[in-house]
């Protein structure tokens, strides 16, 4: 067995259950860790891929964004929270070439992203949910008309960008990716952040999420996204529908995203919002809809911006984007679903996040792409 690998999955195993254990209502960690996250590690780390045919300045909290955060996955939307970015023929002078003709190692570099998902400085002891949110971010600023915005230039390196108030606290994962940087120079930046979100849900115990290379990064600041394309964590369902639909993403595929939100937490210095959405929240499983179904949602009283917490411990919170999901008959309809069937849920939602991260990339069709296995499995 692996040592690494077994620290890792112990620690997370150990938060869990620590979490748990604080709350007043406890749960047990076996109702919430899939089997497959239960299984003993092994020593061999590796992958498959298939061809396919069809295929920093320091960062500020913007006034604007006070009220916003990428719902989707604080760590999650997701809040999960990938993607893509395709500028317009007269911005395409603004995408820098490769940096070299290489063949890069892309296991490796994903067995090395893995290696620094345990934190214990960091939020429940893992890295994993606010690599997911950086990976979310730098993608959910598409826009189908205009064919700008997503991770296809990684501009959340450049100002205003990094400072809009979404992107709060993504610096942390942005710094902490650097290392695996530093290793592997050939890699963009929007290949490697993009990377990082498929990293973070397979080794959460999540889905395997079919990944391609290729994206290039930007080399100015004017290829920014506009402040207010991502999700506005204080909004109902129109806010949510118009957000998505104008990615390209339909009702099912909206709440499968969302789902993303079983991992990670808010925080006060950057949403502005506080608590985590499941009890396991470095686990990736169905619970986000379980939760939102089962338990019975009240208004936090408190003097920060409006969100809900579950009447029976306090302990949980969703967001007023959240409940929006079960305002909504037709985003209702798979919430119900996605919480009896964790099978569904997780093949819809790898489907949902591969177009998430490829919205706006251009391809050829005949790419590579990878299916890694987690570090793990044989």
């Amino acid at each position: 067995m692996s040592s690494i690998r077994f620290a890792r999955a112990f620690s997370s195993r150990a938060n869990a259950v620590k979490f748990i254990a604080n709350a007043t209502r406890p749960k047990t960690v076996s109702s919430t860790i899939p089997f497959r996250t239960l299984a003993i590690p092994s020593l061999n780390r590796s992958y498959s891929t298939q061809q396919t045919q069809q295929k920093e300045q320091p960062e500020q909290k913007s006034s604007s964004g006070s009220g916003r955060v990428l719902f989707l996955l604080g760590a999650g939307l997701i809040g999960a929270g990938a993607g893509y970015y395709f500028y317009s023929a007269a911005n395409s002078s603004e995408v820098s070439p490769t940096i070299a003709k290489e063949t890069l190692d892309y296991q490796k570099i994903y067995n090395q992203i893995a290696d620094i998902l345990e934190d214990n400085d960091w939020d429940d002891g893992s890295n994993g949910p606010i690599f997911l949110r950086l990976a979310w971010h730098a993608a959910g600023t598409y826009d189908k008309e205009s064919k700008t915005g997503g991770s296809n230039g990684a501009t959340m390196r450049f100002a205003p960008e990094s400072d809009h108030g979404a992107n709060a606290g993504l610096k942390h994962a942005r710094d902490k990716l650097e290392s695996v940087k530093q290793k592997n120079p050939a890699i963009s930046y929007s290949d490697l952040w993009s990377l990082a979100g498929v990293v973070a849900i397979q080794e959460m115990g999540g889905p395997t999420i079919p990944w391609i290379p290729g994206r290039k990064d930007a080399d100015v600041a004017t290829a920014c996204s506009p402040d207010g394309r991502l999700p506005d964590a204080s909004q109902g369902p129109s806010h949510v529908r118009d957000i998505f639909y104008r990615m390209g993403f339909d009702d099912r595929e909206i709440v499968a995203l969302v789902g993303a939100h079983a991992l990670g937490r808010c925080h006060t210095d950057r949403s502005g919002y506080h608590g985590p959405w499941t009890f396991s929240p470095t686990t990736f499983t169905n619970s986000f809809f379980k939760e939102l179904l089962d338990r019975k949602w009240v208004d936090k009283k408190w003097k920060g911006p409006k969100q809900f917490v579950d009447k029976e411990s306090g302990d949980l919170m969703m967001l007023p984007a959240d409940m929006a999901l079960l305002q909504d008959k037709n985003f209702k309809v798979w919430v119900e679903k996605y919480a009896k069937d964790e099978e569904l849920f997780c093949k819809d939602f790898a489907a949902a996040f591969h177009k998430l991260e490829e919205l706006g990339v251009p391809r050829s069709g005949n790419e590579k792409v990878y299916h890694f296995k987690p570090t793990g499995e044989n």
